[in-house]
C-alpha cells in the first residue's frame, strides 16, 4: 500500500459530527493535501454553513505526544481546541477554548489537546500544519497518529460553531456531561 496525499471530507462523513446530522450541505466539506511534517500539511474548507453551523473541520484528538502548529494563509475561521479529563472518556471536559483566526495568524496544539477548525468568512479558510502524516501506515484522510473516534461518538466538541445575525457564535453541545474550564474567546454563547 502506498500513501495516498490527497483526500476530500464529504457531507456523509461529516454527518457524524454536525449540529444537525440531517442538514443538507456541500457534497465535500473540505479538502486536505497531506505531505508530512517536512512537505507540510494544506487543509482548506468550503464557506458557508450546514443547518446553520458554520462548515469545520472533523475534528481529532492526537495519539501520543504530539503537538502540531497551524499557519492561516487564507480566510477568517475560529480555532475550537479542548482537553479531556480522562482520554478514555469523551464525556467530561477539562478546558475548552475558541480562538478566531485570519490569515497570518497561528495557533499552536498542545499534545492532549482535541483541535477542529471552522471557516466563517466568506472565501475558503486555508491553512498549512505540520503534523507528522507520512508513510504507507498513515491516510490523508483519517491519520494513524489522530483519534476521530471520541469527536464521533460526542457528535463533534462541546459547543458548535452558528450564525446567528451575521456573525460566529457558540452553541452547547448537549451529549457532553460537564465542561470545566472555558474561554469562548470573546464569542457570545446562545441558544440553539
Amino acid at each position: 500500500m502506498s500513501f495516498e496525499p490527497y483526500a476530500a471530507r464529504t457531507q456523509e462523513k461529516m454527518s457524524d459530527v454536525l449540529m444537525d446530522p440531517n442538514a443538507s450541505g456541500p457534497a465535500i466539506h473540505y479538502y486536505m493535501v497531506r505531505g508530512g511534517s517536512k512537505k507540510r500539511n494544506v487543509t482548506i474548507l468550503e464557506t458557508g454553513t450546514v443547518g446553520g453551523e458554520y462548515i469545520k473541520t472533523y475534528g481529532h484528538y492526537h495519539i501520543g505526544n504530539l503537538d502540531e502548529t497551524y499557519w492561516f494563509s487564507a480566510g477568517d475561521g475560529v480555532v475550537l481546541q479542548q482537553k479531556l479529563v480522562d482520554p478514555a472518556d469523551p464525556n467530561v471536559v477539562e478546558l475548552f477554548k475558541a480562538v478566531r483566526v485570519k490569515a497570518g495568524d497561528s495557533v499552536y496544539m498542545p499534545p492532549g489537546h482535541g483541535h477542529l477548525m471552522v471557516n466563517v468568512g466568506d472565501v475558503w479558510l486555508v491553512m498549512v500544519d505540520d503534523s507528522p502524516v507520512e508513510g504507507t501506515s498513515d491516510s490523508a484522510s483519517m491519520p494513524g497518529h489522530a483519534d476521530y473516534e471520541m469527536v464521533k461518538r460526542m457528535r463533534g466538541f462541546a459547543y458548535y460553531v452558528v450564525e446567528r445575525d451575521g456573525a460566529p457564535a457558540l452553541v452547547k453541545n448537549l451529549h457532553y456531561k460537564e465542561i470545566r474550564t472555558t474561554d469562548f474567546g470573546g464569542m457570545p454563547v446562545v441558544e440553539k
